[in-house]
Parts: structure tokens; sequence; C-alpha cells
């Protein structure tokens, strides 16, 4: 049976690419690092490297063997954060994630409250993209996460637990001197004529856009690709289109600014919170998850 805590430093030459670093980064000596990896080859019954003046270069056997071994990396965290819960480490811990939009507007009410309430507690928020979520949740780097997702999309696996919270629907920005910024609302097919200002990077917002106004008869012209909300307000601001946003993304509309609200609506994001469902939630989780459902009752009113 090939040997684990070899497989592990393999792992980590394959990702510096070379001996004489992964030695210095582990406080060992090159000819240790050397010897463990000639062993590796010896159980393997091949060769995993091939060495060379600058570096090593990995063989087929070698790559293979590199990508299970971070995958045995990311299963030793998640045993390790499991065996903190399981030590009552846990107890006085709260990790949760989150994205941009809801950090900016849902959340810290539900922070405010529960730090006032459970100052003793140590809560830690960390945010990222959706994939960047999902991988903090299966190392159970995190406890719980804010997600979302849209009809066309929904999150649909079998070991995850889904708590809906509140639907996120969007709002038209128009700028204030736009004909149509006196309006309390409008239909996309009013703006079937106007630039759009939109999200970059195939945005899903970008996505709601596009299906929202060929359901409504027309193809947006794009042009400009904003690459967070402010950036996509100030465009807005400047004249040069309109654009969709989610409501939760508005709580600092700028000035030069007007929401409108859409009628009937776009296409609309289900705000979710989501945990792995094998992970029983802690009492301070449960109590968190409450205060988030206070948060989005207020946020419906």
């Amino acid at each position: 049976m090939l040997d684990v805590r070899r497989i592990l430093l393999f792992t980590e030459v394959a990702r510096r690419g070379s001996v004489t670093a992964t030695a210095r980064a582990l406080s060992y000596t090159p000819s240790a690092v050397s010897q463990q990896v000639s062993r590796l080859e010896a159980e393997a019954g091949q060769p995993l490297l091939e060495r060379h003046a600058r570096g090593v270069t990995l063989t087929d056997a070698g790559r293979a063997l590199a990508e299970r071994g971070q995958r045995i990396e990311r299963e030793l965290r998640a045993a390790e954060n499991e065996l903190a819960d399981f030590a009552g480490l846990r107890a006085g811990t709260l990790r949760i994630g989150t994205f941009p939009t809801v950090g900016a507007s849902l959340l810290p009410q539900a922070v405010i409250a529960f730090r006032d309430a459970h100052p003793d507690v140590r809560l830690t928020v960390r945010s990222a993209r959706i994939a960047g979520l999902w991988t903090m949740l299966e190392n159970r780097e995190i406890e719980m996460s804010l997600m979302w997702d849209y009809d066309w999309s929904r999150i649909d696996r079998e070991d995850i637990a889904i708590t809906p919270l509140l639907d996120d629907p969007p709002a038209l920005l128009v700028a204030d001197r736009h004909p149509l910024a006196g309006r309390d609302s409008a239909s996309l097919a009013d703006f079937a004529h106007d630039p759009w200002i939109t999200r970059a990077d195939r945005h899903p917002v970008a996505e709601a856009l596009v299906r929202g106004c060929r359901a409504a008869g027309f193809e947006p012209h794009i042009a400009y690709e904003a690459h967070d909300y402010q950036e996509a307000q100030a465009m807005v601001a400047a004249g040069i289109g309109v654009a969709l946003a989610p409501t939760l993304a508005l709580d600092g509309t700028r000035p030069g600014v007007t929401a409108l609200a859409l009628q009937p609506p776009a296409p609309v994001r289900r705000i979710l919170l989501v945990r792995m469902s094998d992970h029983s939630l802690t009492p301070a989780a449960r109590t968190f998850t409450a205060l988030l459902h206070e948060a989005a009752a207020t946020r419906k009113a």
C-alpha cells in the first residue's frame, strides 16, 4: 500500500516544481525529500518524476498521483475540521460564508444581533464567489453559507440541505435625466431601444438580463460590462445605458441613479442558506439561522 505521508510530500513537490523548493518550505533537506520520493516510486513500481537541472517534471503517473494527493489533502482538512467539532472547539465558534451583495445588505443585521446576544462566540464570515463557497463548505472551513440561484439553474445536490430565505427581484437602474426616471415602475420592453450595462465574466445577472429581454421580445444591446454593481451604477449615472440589478445590491444607490420597480418582474433569484446535509448545525448556527430569517422578514416587509 502507498504511504500517505509520502504521497502528500510528493504532491508538494509537484505543486512547487522543485525538490529544493519543497525541502526549503517544509524545513527538510533536499536529500530527505528525494529519498522519500524515490521510496514512493518504488512503492508505485514506476517513475513519478523526471529530474533535471531546473527542477522536476511529472510523468503521466506522477500527474495522476498528484491529483489524488490533492484530493487526500482536502479530505484530511475536512477530517481535521470535523474532529475539531467533536473536541468541542466549535462550541465557541461560528464560521459562515457569504457573497458580496448579501454581505453588504442582508447579513449585517443578523451579525449585529448575534454579536450583541452572544459576545463570547467567535463569529467568522468568509466572502467568496459561489465556487469558493462550495469548496469551503465541502472542506468544513465554514459551517453554512448564503448562496443564490435562479429558476433555470437551481442548486440541486443530494448532499446538501437548503433553507430558502427570500426572493430578490431585480430593479431597473436609469440615470436621473432619463425620460422614464420619474416613473415608479417600468417594463423591460420600455427600454428595448436603450443601450444596456451588464455584468462581465458571464455573471448570472447578465443571463437574467438576456432571458428577461428575450421574454419581452427583444435582444439587449450591451454597451458596457461592469465588474461590480457600484461600477454599473457609475456608468448608469454617466448616461452610458440602463442596467438591471438585484434589489439587495441597491442599498447604496449612488447620486444620479434612479431605481425603478419592474412590471412584470424579470427573473428573480432566490437567496438561500446552504449546509452539507451530513453536518448537524451547532446551537450557534441554529441561532444565527433564526436571525437570518428575521433579517429576511424585514426585507420582505
